[in-house]
């Protein structure tokens, strides 16, 4: 056989990254609730692994954010307080609108045709009432500007943080209201593409993202718990400060 012939060993994928992938979608889409406690033993268990690969993988997944490790306590779902929210946000409206303005630049008509055809999925997936379907399409409308915007800094930046956005997204979806207007946001920005008006593209977008601040500070009961915890973690920092001055 000549060797130009050869093609390469497709390589099976990781127990350790199966694992992962799992418990990331899990989180994403809400089957596992914000702020819930994963026990490494109960996972390996329901999963029919052991318990390395799901350590390896909840180690990942407090890189990503999306699980944070409590010291004596274990591992928990993350969960974001209103100024974390408000972070994330930030966050999102720095890269977005600059993968955006990349994008119409590098890209401006592949951009159109794809975002024109995203828009026409969601539209369908609300039509069948398939929720999870419609939150998919509505993730990789924001992913297309990353994977158009041609710098790999950006996109790498952003995808780390992928599955927290994906899952906030998750939780925004119970509110009806928010939905129907962050629909038809996306077919307005689909629209400004099209017709090259990166101007109002960019106008859309920063009001999609706030109403999402706003809404998720205003509706999801999980906020006011992780208020509840900052403030209860901050407290023995306050009075070791006061300690620490009474005593200088």
């Amino acid at each position: 056989m000549a060797e130009d012939a050869m093609t390469p060993i497709e390589r099976p994928q990781s127990l350790a990254d199966a694992v992962l992938e799992r418990l990331r979608y899990d989180i994403v889409s809400g089957k596992l609730r914000l702020g819930q406690m994963l026990s490494e033993r109960v996972l390996a268990e329901k999963l029919g692994v052991s318990k390395s690969p799901v350590r390896e993988a909840l180690a990942q997944l407090r890189l990503e954010g999306l699980v944070r490790i409590v010291p004596q306590r274990g591992a928990f779902v993350f969960t974001l307080s209103s100024e974390g929210v408000r972070q994330v946000c930030e966050f999102r409206r720095m890269l977005e609108r600059t993968a955006l303005t990349l994008a119409v630049a590098r890209e401006p008509h592949r951009l159109a045709r794809l975002w024109a055809a995203i828009v026409e999925e969601m539209a369908q997936a609300r039509a069948a009432g398939d929720g999870r379907r419609y939150l998919d399409a509505d993730t990789t409308f924001h992913t297309t500007l990353f994977d158009l915007c041609g710098n790999a800094y950006i996109s790498g930046a952003y995808s780390l943080h992928l599955g927290k956005i994906a899952a906030l997204r998750t939780h925004l979806a119970v509110k009806p209201l928010h939905t129907e207007m962050s629909f038809r946001e996306h077919g307005e920005m689909a629209a400004a593409i099209d017709r090259g008006d990166l101007a109002a593209t960019l106008a859309i977008l920063d009001v999609h993202i706030d109403r999402s601040q706003t809404t998720y500070a205003a509706g999801v009961p999980d906020i006011a718990q992780a208020d509840a915890s900052e403030e209860r973690a901050v407290r023995p920092r306050r009075a070791r400060s006061r300690l620490v001055t009474a005593a200088s």
